[in-house]
């Protein structure tokens, strides 16, 4: 499942391909005050006895040019790809080419989010492809670079021709569109790659599910900015016990407000957002949400009030395009799934370098569970707070890491 990058007729949009071989737009609904409930908006069949494999939305670069086709990539057990148009005062999404990608799974398919026109495919034959969906008979490219099945593959959003793949074969390679014969940069992640995500604003982090590996933080700058391979890992953890199938950052991030408006600058407060494409919600709105609160020195982390804090109208919460003063925000709050164990994990990275600086230290990573059950007077989670030792770029999480909260 993915949300759509932007608002479609003024709503959030959530996107699902399922096991029997549907895509489903589901609308968030509800008002002001009011919980947020799933609406189902339109549902599509790719294909008989399929499975639907993944899809993602064209709108992954920041913004959308006034006239810009809404478009939903996705593929299937079959080895297809599906392409869809949605469109915005219609009944639903509409097919507009479907064929035949892989000789088996098609595991992933992604748009160039800077030419939509391109997308690529993965499959279990160990195949990467590119496609021009206006003449999709024939692929643009096919790499063999990797050695296993194609499972993962995104686009940067923040830098035009960069791609990022992973596979079985452990490796998460970074490609040159305009160069598809070999990558620039080859890192070995120690498990199946089988999601990527890039940094909504810190284009050179790279988020990894490595499957039996755990996680990863992977700090692209050199590669990206020199065309070196170059890579560092500057986090790591691995679940013993489960796989790490899914993974993706959090949006939450400070808008910029004028300075007249401006609160003091330790008691800023917010509430967390909902998905990318709700916008800006005003902060501390409704009593007892956690709160995003900063520092004298503009560190900035996940805590909820204390008991008889007063509220201030603080910095708003909002979305990528929104947002001037994102790149400000050092916390690094992301979440993963995994597999046997049905857990949604949340996570805590907080790393300690400024804005610019050439490379980000762990200040402290994050790693404390929330007790569960609640207190039932407040009703909020009581985050521990975390510790102020600094854990060297490159090492694995601390033995004993815990998630800052679980889900099952």
């Amino acid at each position: 499942m993915k949300w759509c990058h932007v608002p479609v007729a003024g709503q959030a949009l959530l996107g699902v391909v399922d096991a029997g071989g549907h895509t489903e737009l589901f609308r968030l609904v509800g008002s002001e005050g009011s919980a947020h409930t799933l609406q189902l908006a339109a549902s599509f069949a790719l294909d008989e006895q399929c499975l639907a494999l993944s899809l993602d939305w064209s709108t992954g670069k920041t913004g959308r040019a006034s006239g810009q086709p809404l478009k939903i990539i996705s593929s299937d057990s079959k080895g297809q790809l599906h392409l869809l148009k949605v469109d915005e005062a219609g009944p639903g999404p509409r097919a507009v080419a479907t064929w035949q990608a892989h000789g088996f799974e098609a595991w992933v398919a992604a748009f160039n989010y800077w030419q939509t026109d391109i997308v690529y495919s993965g499959g279990d034959d160990g195949l990467l492809k590119g496609w021009d969906t206006r003449t999709p008979s024939t692929p643009v490219f096919t790499s063999r670079r990797h050695s296993m099945g194609v499972c993962s593959v995104q686009s940067s959003p923040h830098w035009d021709g960069i791609l990022a793949t992973g596979s079985y074969d452990e490796h998460v390679l970074l490609w040159d569109s305009r160069n598809m014969g070999r990558p620039f940069a080859d890192v070995p992640v120690q498990g199946g790659v089988w999601r990527l995500k890039w940094h909504p604003w810190r284009g050179h982090l790279l988020l990894a599910a490595c499957m039996h590996g755990g996680f990863r933080v992977l700090d692209c700058r050199q590669a990206l900015e020199e065309k070196q391979d170059a890579c560092t890992v500057p986090l790591s953890h691995a679940l013993p016990s489960s796989l790490v199938y899914g993974a993706d950052w959090s949006w939450l991030a400070p808008c910029c407000v004028p300075h007249a408006q401006q609160p003091a600058e330790d008691e800023a407060g917010g509430q967390l957002p909902g998905p990318p494409a709700l916008g800006c919600s005003a902060a501390g709105d409704r009593g007892g949400g956690p709160m995003l609160q900063s520092g004298s020195q503009g560190r900035t982390s996940l805590q909820p009030p204390t008991e008889g804090q007063p509220r201030t109208p603080g910095p708003r919460l909002c979305d990528s395009d929104q947002c001037v003063g994102a790149a400000d925000l050092d916390v690094g709050l992301f979440a993963t799934c995994s597999f046997y164990d049905h857990v949604l994990h949340l996570w805590r990275w907080e790393p300690g370098a400024g804005v610019g600086a050439q490379s980000e230290a762990v200040k402290s990573v994050s790693v404390h569970e929330l007790p569960c059950p609640p207190p039932p007077r407040r009703r909020v989670l009581q985050a521990v707070p975390l510790g102020a030792g600094l854990t060297p770029p490159g090492t694995q999480c601390p033995q004993g890491t815990k998630p800052l909260a679980s889900l099952t």
